[in-house]
């Protein structure tokens, strides 16, 4: 949605509805990969929320693994920075409900 906003000149208007947002969740974040420049708009996304409001994220993958989506390692570790400061981290290593009610 990111780079279609930017590629469409509203990337602006995007950020700033995102920014207003109480919550923002992404959801299954690591059955996606992302090259250089979508990793920098999702960093812009979460930094410019950073410590201001809430993002909720779900993804299959650990943090030592994130940088399998992303491109760059340093960017990757700032995002897990921030993402991480005064966090609540659910880990939820629990057998598939789909799979055991399926």
């Amino acid at each position: 949605m990111l780079v279609e906003a930017k590629d469409s000149k509203e990337l602006l208007k995007l950020e700033r509805k995102i920014q207003k947002a109480d919550l923002l969740i992404i959801d299954e974040l690591s059955y996606l990969s992302f090259n250089r420049h979508q990793s920098e708009l999702l960093f812009k996304v979460i930094s410019d929320r950073a410590e201001k409001a809430s993002v909720i994220i779900s993804t299959n993958l650990e943090f030592s693994r994130w940088t399998e989506l992303f491109e760059s390692p340093t960017l990757t570790a700032a995002l897990v920075d921030r993402l991480t400061f005064r966090s609540h981290i659910l880990n939820m290593n629990n057998p598939s409900y789909r799979m055991e009610n399926g």
